[in-house]
């Protein structure tokens, strides 16, 4: 069956925003009732249901086609952490379930889109006033399209993260629900905001802390503590030595490595600070100055996450005033999302601008240091490596299954939020409505595919063992 939308679908990837709407402006109330007749179109009932693409691509040569632009060396790598679990695959197989998303049914009402979004892909983080919030931040993928794509990919993988914490239907159903329901009511909140209302709102620390269950409220504290203690001082005492009068960093290869000359035998310092140069330029005038009060003083190339592993990263140390006074940065590899095969290619030439946009309207006000640069044909784009910075865990030591239904609720506050500042809340909240239709709908469609997810995975392990796919 073909994939059936409200609206034709687009040659570029763009944002559909109130204020794009030409001719007379719609009022809040229009764009309820416009976004509730986009379900005679898609109904509420038929976002329920996976179909199977008809000439679905096999997943190893959507692997084996992303190996051709990573680093040889770390692909094993990369396949050692998807093999742990089915829903460490599902983190590394993003471009799997692209495919599979672009067969659904769509309103075609666009938002600035995670593109990857799954309940590991959020957490705690410093606004540029240094306050604490609650949000998206990973956001590698991120792309204009219909909030479906990323709200399918979540509810999926809150049933396969809770059937990995050893949790049985009814666990699932109440973390999907949750999702659901939380994004559904805080779209409708947010629709009747004024528009810079909207702009300062953020899930605080506080907020999160209120909507926790008591009995959590221990480990939900323990997490925030954490959080606060990542610092730049505290990464210099992690990850650096002395030698003699310098810090260096402390190597662990293959995941730390020092490296001296780039992949095409360059000086790698000299590339660094060619790309540094063009860094500053993404800066706002008054973080360029800030930044150009430091001196690069050592870098290591640096392996992270699971879908980003083979793509070239790296850590910078950078000092001010004195030893007491570091910066640290890293700085990731941008390539095109995984969603522009099929909803369009970016409007931004340099993926790494794509990104830090994508950041910049999905959190509000991110990292102070956020800002993209391109080098050797590559593009990269650069942050702050911890700067109370805490991404949620699962299992031991993260988030459990008594705590995860809290946390779920989050995840859809936060993903409503980010989607009602980059696109209309009101539309997606009137095609939503108050029922929960929409509710028992994406949890039949999140229990359909951890079950596509689980064979994926299957077939996944099986070209590990016969060769076709190497994990050493």
């Amino acid at each position: 069956m073909p994939k059936k939308s409200a609206s034709a679908p687009l040659k570029k990837a763009t944002l559909d925003t109130p204020s794009a709407n030409s001719g007379a402006k719609l009022s809040i109330s229009d764009r309820f009732a416009l976004g509730k007749s986009l379900r005679k179109k898609v109904s509420l009932a038929e976002q329920g249901d996976f179909i199977l693409p008809k000439k679905r691509i096999g997943l190893i040569e959507i692997l084996k086609k992303q190996e051709k632009n990573r680093l040889h060396p770390a692909i094993p790598i990369r396949y050692q952490r998807m093999k742990e679990s089915p829903f460490s695959f599902y983190r590394g197989a993003a471009a799997i379930m692209a495919q599979d998303l672009a067969s659904q049914p769509t309103t075609n009402i666009n938002v600035q889109l995670c593109g990857d979004m799954h309940v590991s892909n959020f957490g705690f983080f410093a606004t540029t006033e240094h306050k604490l919030v609650f949000g998206i931040n990973d956001f590698d993928e991120t792309l204009p399209g219909s909030w479906e794509w990323d709200l399918k990919r979540l509810v999926a993988s809150g049933v396969i993260a809770c059937q990995e914490l050893g949790g049985i239907e009814s666990d699932s159903e109440l973390v999907v629900r949750k999702i659901i329901s939380s994004y559904r009511e805080k779209l409708t909140e947010y629709a009747s905001l004024s528009y810079v209302n909207l702009a300062y709102e953020f899930l605080g620390e506080r907020v999160v802390r209120d909507n926790f269950s008591k009995s959590h409220l221990k480990l939900f504290d323990q997490f925030i503590k954490k959080t606060k203690g990542q610092c730049n001082l505290g990464v210099l005492e992690k990850f650096t030595d002395l030698i003699g009068n310098d810090r260096k960093f402390i190597e662990n290869p293959p995941l730390i490595q020092r490296a001296d000359v780039t992949l095409e035998g360059l000086p790698m310092r000299e590339v660094l600070e060619a790309a540094l140069n063009d860094y500053q330029k993404s800066l706002l005038p008054d973080k360029e100055l800030l930044f150009n009060r430091y001196s690069l003083k050592d870098y290591v190339r640096k392996v992270v996450g699971i879908g980003s592993v083979g793509t070239i990263c790296g850590v910078m140390y950078f000092e001010g005033a004195s030893l007491e006074d570091p910066l640290f940065l890293q700085y990731k590899q941008a390539q095109e999302s995984v969603l522009s095969p099929y909803i369009g290619a970016s409007i931004y030439k340099n993926q790494a601008h794509r990104v830090v946009v994508g950041q910049r309207l999905l959190q509000g006000a991110p990292d102070i240091f956020l800002g993209y640069a391109s080098s050797a044909s590559k593009y990269y784009y650069v942050r702050q490596l911890r700067d109370m910075k805490g991404g949620l865990t699962f299992g031991d030591n993260g988030c459990n299954l008594e705590a995860f239904e809290d946390y779920a609720k989050m995840f859809g506050w936060a993903l409503a939020l980010g989607h009602a500042r980059s696109g209309d809340a009101a539309k997606i909240a009137g095609y939503l409505g108050k029922s929960h239709a929409i509710d028992d709908a994406l949890y039949r469609f999140s229990m359909t595919y951890a079950k596509q997810n689980l064979q994926d995975y299957e077939i996944f392990c099986q070209a590990i063992e016969s060769g076709k796919l190497h994990d050493s």
